[in-house]
């Protein structure tokens, strides 16, 4: 039976309209992207489809373009609409970073680092430039590679963050392994840098190390 002839309450879009999205499992959500199914399947059982095939909704959103088009019910369409949504919502996710005080927004900092650098294959140093108000300037990678004294610079980062007229700066760098524990590395390099950054009077208010599902922060664990 077609999800036209469901509940209306059970009706993925009617449910998402009067709950809300929080109230949907993956498969809804994913059913509403999809819109419909395929011949004998609603787009609800296709979703649940998928869901199995790939092992989540976490590994279907990351799957490449060949792999997503296997799948039957897919094709490239639906991944460039996929890619489209999953880059709007980092630009949104920025954007509303960039309207306030970074401090005031932990949670929201986290979920913007983490989108764009925990999918990495590669170690990847970023940062969120400040000004003296905590409002985002700018979020840059600026270096890739293992994180140590000799990848990062911080002639260099201290030369960016003066050309941006940085009064404070959020650093940030992912772990491909996935696990988000901070290693003797990352607390030196990030001593390194904080003291640099410090002859030019600009502030470092956390570094933020990303795995896979968790985000650690040095200033949460009184490092900085």
């Amino acid at each position: 039976m077609g999800i036209c002839h469901w509940p209306e309450g059970e009706r993925p879009r009617e449910k998402l309209l009067t709950m809300g999205p929080d109230a949907l499992s993956d498969a809804e959500l994913l059913a509403i992207f999809l819109r419909v199914g395929v011949k004998g399947r609603s787009a609800v059982d296709l979703a649940r489809d998928l869901l199995m095939r790939f092992g989540g909704l976490r590994p279907l959103l990351d799957a490449d373009e060949a792999t997503f088009c296997e799948a039957h019910g897919l094709g490239q369409a639906k991944y460039v609409q996929l890619q489209a949504v999953l880059e709007l919502s980092k630009r949104h996710l920025e954007t509303t970073l960039s309207r306030g005080d970074a401090l005031t927004s932990p949670l929201l900092v986290r979920r913007f680092l983490s989108a764009h650098l925990r999918d990495l294959n590669h170690e990847v140093f970023a940062a969120l430039f400040l000004d003296t108000q905590h409002r985002v300037i700018k979020f840059e990678q600026l270096f890739t590679g293992t994180l140590d004294a000799a990848s990062v610079y911080p002639r260099e980062v201290a030369k960016r963050a003066l050309a941006l007229h940085a009064g404070a700066v959020i650093f940030a760098h992912n772990h491909p392994s996935g696990v988000a524990e901070p290693s003797d590395a990352d607390r030196s390099i990030t001593r390194i840098l904080k003291d640099a950054l410090s002859l030019f009077d600009i502030r470092v208010l956390d570094h933020f190390v990303v795995g896979d599902g968790e985000v650690v922060s040095f200033a949460e664990r009184g490092w900085l």
